[in-house]
């Protein structure tokens, strides 16, 4: 009998110290807390598709003589992806990368936000195409500002001097537009239904109302074709890099 009360009484000393340990641990855990810091959510860049082949290159990194692609053109480093080709018109009379640069750097900007830019004969010669400093970088593009950035990411930005409300591009201006889009479209493999022009990608007057993309994607289809995209005449009124030139919209 007395080892029968014994023993009970040691089960409910248990029973009792097992309660405490557990009412010991559950008052020593810190209090729960929900403020943790919020999660920002950011528009989605798509995804960059493949990379397009990089350009023959000589050891001194510009274009392969033998390729018959204009110096400038062919940057010395690995290609971007790019998906499609903006066409912009300056909005203005006059101008030319150099002055463009100095524009968007006076809006806060890091560089010219254009690839490249036709002349229209006033700070450049009449179709000259100027290389803007991003270009060799292969760096984004900041011409096109869209919730998702994708046309500034993977677009290559064109930029023709005037005003096509006003006017229209000067047939060197078309021609030299048409070999350049050409040359871009065959490189990059991006098909004429990806040549668009900014208000097409957002609402916007640019190109302007004189400016027909439509005419831009049949010139340059013709020339690819053609197989001319590459040919050493489109090195004929192409100028290089200019300093170091860009921009954010």
């Amino acid at each position: 009998m007395v080892q029968r009360l014994v023993f009970a009484g040691l089960m409910i000393l248990v029973g009792v110290g097992c309660q405490t340990t557990s009412q010991r641990s559950a008052s020593s855990l810190p209090a729960p807390t929900f403020d943790a810091p919020p999660v920002t959510l950011r528009a989605a860049v798509p995804p960059p598709p493949p990379a397009a082949p990089t350009q023959a290159v000589s050891a001194s990194g510009q274009a392969n003589p033998s390729s018959g692609v204009p110096r400038g053109w062919a940057p010395p480093v690995k290609a971007r992806p790019w998906r499609w080709i903006v066409i912009h018109h300056s909005a203005t009379d006059h101008g030319g990368a150099k002055a463009f640069d100095k524009m968007h750097r006076d809006k806060g900007w890091d560089e010219l936000g254009y690839h490249f830019v036709i002349g229209n004969g006033t700070d450049t010669p009449d179709g000259m195409v100027e290389v803007g400093s991003r270009w060799p970088k292969q760096k984004y593009g900041a011409h096109c500002k869209t919730p998702d950035n994708r046309y500034n990411e993977y677009g290559i930005g064109i930029c023709l001097v005037g005003n096509f409300d006003n006017t229209r591009p000067t047939p060197a201006q078309m021609k030299a537009l048409a070999r350049l889009t050409a040359y871009l479209m065959q490189t990059y493999r991006i098909p004429a239904s990806r040549v668009i022009g900014h208000g097409d990608a957002k609402p916007t007057d640019c190109p302007g109302h004189n400016m027909s993309v439509a005419s831009v994607r049949r010139m340059a289809q013709a020339i690819v074709d053609s197989g001319a995209a590459t040919d050493p005449a489109l090195a004929r009124g192409s100028a290089g890099s200019i300093g170091n030139a860009s921009a954010n919209q």
